[in-house]
């Protein structure tokens, strides 16, 4: 009977030491990427504002060159939803959509997780001019994990995970606009 008692306690402390720990983890996480592209801005940030382009450059949108894609409103515009359906676990679904744009500057989407996980997260393109021919865009995700789960971003490389995509996208991006 001691034993088990012992045991308990153990097991109440590694739960009591786990859930202080989540307390005191970050709940919130942001990568970002950037690339300089040889184009004006106009031309770089006319480009990326309509999500159907992300087909021609983003990693996620190729991992599954057969998933089901639909579209809601005008692309471009706030607003406007691209929802995806894949069989494949990594791709899952979901959809994105246009929360504001500052012309020439920069655009803020919503990414709505559905399967295999649900979340909700943000992200942005922002574009500036380097020179009149050469453009920065800079592309972020950001998000953040409710307790206790967030104790999982102390185990989770978020910027390993997405810094990378988020990376080759933008060459693809690059290698699509030059």
């Amino acid at each position: 009977m001691k034993a088990l008692k012992y045991i308990f306690g153990v097991v109440i402390g590694i739960i009591v030491l786990v859930l202080v720990i989540a307390a005191l983890s970050p709940k919130d996480y942001a990568v970002e990427r950037e690339i300089t592209i040889n184009k004006p801005l106009p031309e770089v940030f006319n480009y990326i504002k309509y999500l159907k382009n992300q087909d021609n450059y983003s990693v996620w949108a190729g991992m599954d060159p057969d998933m089901k894609k639909t579209f809601r409103g005008t692309d471009g515009e706030v607003g406007f939803v691209s929802a995806w359906e894949s069989d494949k676990e990594d791709v899952g679904k979901g959809e994105q959509e246009i929360m504001s744009i500052d012309e020439g500057n920069k655009i803020n989407f919503e990414l709505r997780f559905m399967e295999p996980f649900e979340a909700t997260d943000n992200a942005y393109m922002i574009t500036e001019a380097v020179a009149p021919t050469i453009t920065k865009v800079k592309w972020g995700f950001y998000g953040s994990m409710d307790y206790p789960m967030n104790l999982m971003l102390l185990f989770m490389d978020m910027e390993g995970i997405l810094g990378a995509d988020l990376k080759e996208g933008l060459e693809n991006l690059k290698k699509e606009l030059e």
